[in-house]
């Protein structure tokens, strides 16, 4: 027993010696190596920096009272979507508050806001995102945590609060960032002192979703001399059960141009173009009579389950059922092969699209399953990839980038790197600034709240305690707001 206690304090000793600490589902390191670069940044230029965090300051007032206005927002959403009987399509994207990250003191204290959208995999509990874009995931996290917290040590250095050391800690799979400052300092200085350091998180979270979004719209230009855009889509991989996967399919390297008569330019027009080609019908092909009747051979013509007609054998790779009218009949089917009726024909809707030169032509349509569609895709100089399934599986295992290489040996990669990353930074920073100003306890606005009212109400209401009354109430439903998005915004998770 006596062995097993000093084996504990040894332990113990070796944890605080390094500023570790262990407790279940949490990991927490605190050192001061960094405390002398704190001090350099809070002693830097004093001017400008009481300008930058009195700049702040306004912002994160503006950003308390806003953001209860868009999480009430999100949540009469949520709520109509769940209540309405036809429900939004899965790929809409909405507001949902899906995650939390609690810590402790000024720490990151994180309810991650996310443009959810339908992922092929959910690998993070409360959050749809493929397994490859983890990293990006919790990088984003991290950087944007020490940011924020990094903003509270230099504004509190700046207003002369005692800076005791910065740490890392990691709760579960989820990294986060938090300083550590001498409380007694803290309420020693005015409540307008206290509201530039309690700000200065969701202020640096801000600035960096801000430099994130202008490095991502400046990006064509920055790697201008490297890459080129607006010449197609240039596919950087396709995973092996895509239907695009194969030896007439897509390949790393191809650059697409077209999708059915939709030219694509770069990523987001994939994107819409594949969208488009979802919600509007089939488009038909423009065939001769003469073709048609030499292309076509008699076959049994059947009903499909739902209500789609068939008329080629099941085992048949090359041929497609296509359905056309004629003047006399208006629900003819012939299984023709796909790619001959397609390369030399232009899209159609109506036979009328057809006419020209005075020859007999029909518009003839794949006749397929209901939310099934062919797609022609072209990417020179290769033969064209005829697609036949749903248009988002196309999307969902496709990955593209809108940049091009100038030379061979730069990577097709890099762009889609940056890209990603500055996306989730925006997203994840941008969520911390929004979460950490709601008038909610344990948050930066349950601090922002106090500060603004002791700042603001002192000469109005003279009793400290009523004060603190009207305070409590205010983060009472606060806390309240962000629970129910937070149970609401998991829900809708779950149960897509």
């Amino acid at each position: 027993l006596q062995s097993s206690n000093s084996l504990k304090a040894s332990y113990e000793d070796w944890l605080l010696t390094y500023g570790l600490s262990v407790s279940p589902f949490h990991l927490r390191w605190q050192t001061a190596l960094f405390n002398r670069q704190f001090y350099n940044w809070g002693r830097w230029k004093p001017k400008f920096l009481y300008l930058w965090f009195s700049v702040g300051m306004v912002f994160g007032i503006v950003a308390m009272f806003g953001s209860v206005i868009l999480l009430g927002k999100t949540l009469l959403q949520t709520l109509t979507q769940m209540l309405t009987e036809a429900p939004k399509a899965q790929n809409d994207r909405m507001l949902q508050v899906v995650v939390s990250v609690p810590s402790s003191g000024l720490c990151l204290r994180a309810v991650l806001i996310m443009l959810h959208e339908n992922s092929p995999c959910s690998v993070v509990p409360g959050v749809n995102l493929p397994i490859s874009q983890l990293t990006y995931f919790f990088s984003a996290i991290l950087i944007s945590g020490v940011i924020h917290e990094v903003g509270h040590g230099v504004a509190a250095i700046r207003e002369q609060v005692r800076f005791n050391g910065f740490g890392i800690f990691i709760f579960i799979v989820y990294p986060g960032a938090f300083v550590d400052l001498f409380t007694t300092h803290l309420q020693l200085i005015s409540p307008v002192q206290q509201l530039r350091i309690f700000c200065a998180g969701v202020w640096h979270n801000f600035v960096l979703g801000v430099a994130s979004f202008m490095v991502l719209f400046l990006l064509p230009a920055i790697l201008f001399p490297f890459y080129y855009t607006g010449v197609g889509a240039l596919v950087t991989e396709v995973a092996e059960d895509s239907p695009a996967n194969g030896p007439r399919g897509l390949f790393v390297g191809d650059l697409v141009t077209n999708l059915q008569d939709c030219a694509v330019y770069n990523v987001e027009d994939w994107n819409s173009c594949l969208g488009d080609i979802s919600e509007k019908s089939q488009v038909g092909y423009c065939v001769s009579a003469a073709t048609l009747q030499q292309l076509s051979f008699p076959a049994r013509v059947y009903r499909r389950l739902d209500g789609t007609v068939e008329c080629c054998s099941n085992n048949s790779l090359t041929d497609i059922c296509f359905s056309y009218s004629s003047k006399l009949d208006s629900h003819l089917y012939a299984c023709l092969p796909a790619r001959k009726v397609i390369e030399a024909s232009k899209v159609c809707r109506t036979n009328t699209d057809c006419h020209k030169d005075f020859v007999p032509s029909f518009c003839v349509t794949p006749s397929l399953e209901n939310q099934t569609r062919l797609i022609r895709v072209k990417h020179p100089p290769h033969i064209d990839m005829l697609y036949v399934g749903h248009p988002m599986h196309l999307q969902y295992t496709v990955s593209l980038s809108s940049f091009v290489p100038r030379q061979n040996f730069l990577s097709i990669d890099l762009p889609v790197v940056i890209e990603t990353f500055c996306k989730y930074l925006i997203s994840l920073s941008g969520a911390l600034a929004v979460i950490n100003a709601v008038p909610c306890f344990a948050l930066d606005g349950q601090w922002i709240l106090n500060s603004f009212l002791e700042a603001t109400l002192s000469s109005l209401i003279v009793e400290k305690h009523n004060r603190e009354l009207v305070g409590f109430l205010i983060l009472l439903a606060g806390s309240a707001l962000l629970a129910a998005n937070v149970a609401l915004g998991l829900w809708m998770v779950t149960a897509r």
